[in-house]
């Protein structure tokens, strides 16, 4: 097969990083890896395809464009599929889906177009297959065609990845809303603490003091033992026609075949809700970094550094509701799950959401107190969609990031901590 045009998507403020990575990963660069909106082109062939998959931390999956022009309304969409050979890529007798995704394209139905494109590919296997056709499968196809629309131009694509990326395979226990793996990893490159380019982690320590199931620390584990992400799912290539069993084999061991790193815990969590550290402990133990990785219950606004040697705090801060879940000292928090129920719990406490407010402007403000008096060193990352952090914590950040968190656009806030001044009630600037 010839060289290959790869298209690796990604979250808002992650293209960089997800060009570091793949340079890490591949050695591309130049015009062989463009960061482009929204994720990163790559010149490549069916390995390099495989190994993103299975080693990339921060790409949404891995798509290989078949086709791209220009267009006007949806004939030009059904012409651009109906050309593209997917016969090469899967049989008549297989399922396959259609998805669409667009940016300020002048189509009034986007369901149309996606329907265009699926008659298009499947009348193209009635006249190559002698009337057959593959069938429509939206859960769980064998195949899934990507569509992206710009006001102007058309490109499709086939998807290597199958599931998405962040969906290591590991997870079984989460609590509420939990921060998706990508992020995560976005998140330890944005502070430093891994280095993509490189494929290198500090030698400091780290902790995300408000751990939940486990996510930030588990993706910081798996890079200290140098454990491939995608490990433990399969990937939608293995499903395609053109899929290389023996290639892929040589792929697996080549990454099980790597020196194992030092096993000694130098990635830390904690969190107020037993259950919650019970989740992320059975999480670390599937993602195979249990070893790896120390756990423990404990109030966030109580918690002594789990280490002498100063580190980085990472974490994506309660805020709102779960304020209390973060743990509040002197108060009887019982746990994440205790703190469910939105509204409802609010009406039944007779809080309002000014009591809310001030709740939280509270435990910020306790939260940065307890790390000048304890923390005095350390490097403190928060991500949030709240811009008014820094003045709830009552510190100045020293570097602000952007980050989108799905559709929310966030930001990861650092801040360097030194201690208190003698004598002072309130935490020092």
């Amino acid at each position: 097969m010839s060289a290959l045009t790869l298209f690796l998507p990604c979250a808002g403020g992650v293209e960089d990083f997800l060009a570091d990575e793949v340079h890490g990963l591949t050695g591309l660069v130049g015009q062989d890896l463009l960061t482009v909106r929204g994720g990163v082109r790559v010149r490549g062939d069916p390995g390099t395809a495989m190994r993103l998959n299975l080693w990339s931390r921060l790409a949404q999956r891995v798509l290989i464009e078949l086709a791209h022009a220009p267009y006007r309304d949806e004939q030009d969409l059904y012409a651009l599929a109906a050309g593209v050979r997917w016969e090469d890529w899967f049989s008549a007798h297989q399922t396959f889906r259609v998805d669409l995704t667009a940016q300020g394209s002048p189509l009034r139905s986007l369901n149309f177009a996606t329907l265009r494109i699926k008659d298009a590919v499947a009348d193209r296997f009635r006249a190559q297959a002698g009337g057959v056709r593959p069938s429509i499968d939206t859960r769980r196809p064998d195949a899934r065609v990507q569509a992206h629309l710009t006001a102007t131009d058309a490109s499709l694509y086939i998807d290597t990845s199958g599931e998405p990326l962040f969906k290591r395979g590991w997870r079984q226990d989460k609590g509420d809303a939990p921060l998706k793996e990508t992020l995560a990893a976005a998140m330890l490159a944005a502070s430093g603490w891994w280095r993509p380019a490189a494929r290198q982690v500090a030698d400091a320590p780290l902790y995300d003091p408000c751990c939940g199931s486990g996510t930030i620390v588990i993706e910081a584990a798996q890079l200290v033992l140098g454990l491939p992400p995608g490990g433990q799912r399969r990937f939608g290539f293995e499903r395609l026609r053109p899929f290389e069993r023996a290639a892929w084999q040589a792929i697996r061991d080549e990454a099980a075949a790597l020196p194992a790193a030092r096993a000694e815990p130098r990635v830390f969590g904690s969190d107020v809700a037993h259950r919650m550290v019970d989740f992320a402990q059975r999480n670390a133990e599937r993602a195979g970094v249990a070893r790896a990785l120390q756990l423990r219950g404990g109030d966030a606004l109580q918690r002594l550094p789990p280490s002498d040697t100063p580190g980085v705090l990472l974490m994506n801060p309660p805020y709102g509701e779960r304020i209390a879940a973060a743990g509040v000292a002197g108060q009887k928090a019982r746990g994440r799950e205790a703190f469910q129920g939105g509204t409802l719990a609010r009406q039944r406490s007779g809080a309002t959401d000014a009591d809310e407010i001030n709740a939280g402007d509270e435990f910020f403000a306790r939260l940065a107190a307890h790390w000048k008096s304890h923390y005095a060193g350390w490097t403190a990352w928060l991500l949030t969609p709240d811009l008014k952090l820094p003045a709830r914590l009552r510190l100045k950040e020293s570097r602000r990031v952007p980050l989108w968190n799905g559709p929310i656009e966030c930001r990861l806030f650092r801040f360097d901590l030194t201690a208190r001044r003698p004598g002072s009630d309130a935490p020092a600037r």
